[in-house]
């Protein structure tokens, strides 16, 4: 292939394409990044230039190439039990205000961790309503993940980490629940893999948006971040639609949508701040 760098003008091209499509924007300082990955995928392709295999992308009836990029243009940065003081929010605060307002429900509490990344992510939740709520032994609980990339749903499905990723998780949570593997590997266990139902899912596509619904509780954590504004209140309003009444939210520490938004009510809870959909 000729093709041994970006030009600006391409770079301009694929940013406003690829934020076009997934609501990801990459600023100037992603420069090297970007250029670095999308010139492996021009290369492995065998495409002459980036004109070729740009075009080819745009007009690919199967998506199944821009399904690639997104594989290695999204970052997957996260462990078991990352800001876990919301999982205990989740268990001492938010689930019994569910079940205290229908003490007769007879329908699944229904949970999305949305991205869900490799897995730490609606695995975690798993592992801290077997270990903290007693109300499981009550009441149903349907867990859900969903990612951009199709690459992690599979790696989360096989459920095998590092120990990087296991670092932070108690001595006998580890025990229960995975298994010691070759090379110094976990994987956790069957149980909870078929516990959690996976699915691919895009924010900033209405048509994906639109099958999100009926939600009591989503985490969506460290993903808005990466969106400008536009992006950020049509993923907002996504997720407000997703919720039931009087859903709750759950972000990231360092995000925030109270200037954006007058959609959610802000609850301060003692370990965590959640935003609610209203009930009524």
């Amino acid at each position: 292939m000729s093709t041994t760098a970006l030009s600006k003008e391409d770079f301009d091209v694929f940013r406003e394409f690829f934020y076009k499509k997934t609501g990801i924007e990459f600023d100037d300082s992603k420069r090297y990044f970007v250029d670095k990955r999308l010139l492996k995928r021009i290369e492995e392709t065998g495409s002459k230039s980036f004109r070729d295999y740009f075009i080819s992308v745009r007009f690919e009836s199967s998506q199944k190439e821009f399904q690639n990029i997104v594989n290695v243009m999204t970052v997957n940065e996260t462990y078991f039990y990352r800001e876990d003081h919301q999982f205990h929010t989740l268990t001492g605060d938010v689930l019994p205000e569910i079940v205290g307002r229908d003490r007769r429900r007879t329908k699944p509490i229904r949970i999305l961790s949305l991205p869900s990344s490799t897995g730490e992510e609606p695995y975690s939740i798993a592992l801290q309503l077997i270990e903290n709520w007693p109300g499981l032994n009550q009441y149903d609980v349907e867990l859900e993940g969903a990612d951009i990339d199709t690459d992690v749903l599979n790696r989360a499905r096989e459920g095998i980490y590092n120990r990087r990723s296991i670092q932070y998780l108690p001595p006998d949570v580890l025990r229960r629940h995975f298994t010691t593997m070759p090379g110094g590997q976990y994987q956790i266990s069957d149980d909870i893999r078929e516990a959690v139902h996976l699915f691919k899912t895009n924010l900033s596509n209405r048509e994906d948006g639109r099958a999100l619904r009926g939600y009591d509780v989503i985490f969506c954590r460290n993903l808005l971040i990466y969106f400008d504004d536009k992006s950020r209140q049509q993923a907002i309003n996504t997720l407000f639609d997703a919720l039931n009444p009087g859903g709750y939210l759950f972000l990231g520490h360092s995000e925030s949508i109270s200037r954006m938004t007058s959609l959610f009510e802000v609850r301060r809870f003692p370990k965590a701040i959640v935003y609610q959909r209203p009930s009524a």
